[in-house]
């Protein structure tokens, strides 16, 4: 009787296509933060290129014999290993691809990759492949590593990341009228996405105005790549603006970047000591 039903015509699934996943699996990462699991375990943020931002259990990596425990560091470009878990996935291998401790060890660059991690952790949802936020973190760690004042790079940072998740504010013309901004100042506009004229602009906006010189600045950043970026810094005027964009969409200001003011304001006051 059951022999002679009919069978079915929709396609069986092939275990082996793309979206089946194996039991193991690699990836290249940088890890953005890592919290205590058990006696002995992490368990890490990643942001790897293939699958965008995953977590994952490094088991045993707080024991001084480790072999993962000298690979999972901060600022350093990893090819992980994992095998598939229930819940989560598990880190079974570990090679350092690129070694990037020992230039961010210095406080000001460690506040300012701690900052770029953070805000791809609070800006990229899990299991999201973003390949072009993955090659802006990549090139942004490696440019804090060599860079004397690595603080200088947030302003570009945050607005190239800005632009990869197609919130990047408006900057060639009032974002409300479209009045270009030639030789004129402007004012950020948060609510609609960019910057505004003096006709246009909100209701006591001038702690966000910008002179002619800030605004060409601002524009600057935003049409350079990240690399071709690094000829342009940004003006304080502008950091600031940038920083009130990213505090708006996030709905609030990241921790990290009140450690890097602290950490600036030490450095400043070392100097002029």
């Amino acid at each position: 009787m059951i022999n002679s039903l009919p069978r079915p015509t929709w396609p069986i699934p092939n275990m082996s296509e793309r979206g089946y996943r194996g039991r193991t699996s690699k990836a290249r990462a940088y890890l953005l933060r890592a919290r205590q699991l058990g006696e002995a375990d992490r368990i890490l943020t990643l942001f790897t290129r293939e699958r965008g931002k995953i977590d994952a259990v490094a088991k045993g990596a707080r024991r001084p014999k480790s072999v993962l425990a000298g690979c999972l560091e901060f600022g350093s470009e990893l090819d992980l290993g994992f095998h598939h878990g229930r819940s989560l996935d598990v880190v079974v291998s570990a090679d350092v691809r690129r070694l990037g401790w020992s230039g961010i060890v210095r406080p000001e660059a460690f506040a300012t990759g701690q900052l770029f991690a953070e805000l791809v952790d609070l800006f990229c949802e899990p299991e999201l492949a973003q390949p072009e936020i993955y090659t802006l973190l990549d090139r942004g760690m490696q440019a804090v590593a060599s860079d004397p004042s690595p603080g200088r790079l947030v302003a570009r940072f945050e607005l190239r990341l800005l632009i990869a998740l197609g919130l990047a504010p408006v900057t060639d013309g009032c974002v409300r009228c479209g009045e270009t901004f030639v030789d004129r100042p402007a004012w950020a506009d948060l609510e609609a996405g960019g910057l505004a004229c003096v006709y246009c602009r909100p209701h006591r906006a001038d702690g966000l105005a910008l002179d002619a010189a800030d605004t060409a600045n601002m524009r600057g950043l935003a049409a350079a790549s990240f690399e071709l970026g690094a000829l342009l810094e940004s003006t304080s005027t502008t950091g600031r603006v940038i920083d009130a964009f990213i505090s708006y969409h996030l709905g609030k200001r990241p921790k990290s970047l009140r450690h890097l003011d602290e950490v600036r304001t030490l450095n400043e006051r070392s100097e002029a000591g």
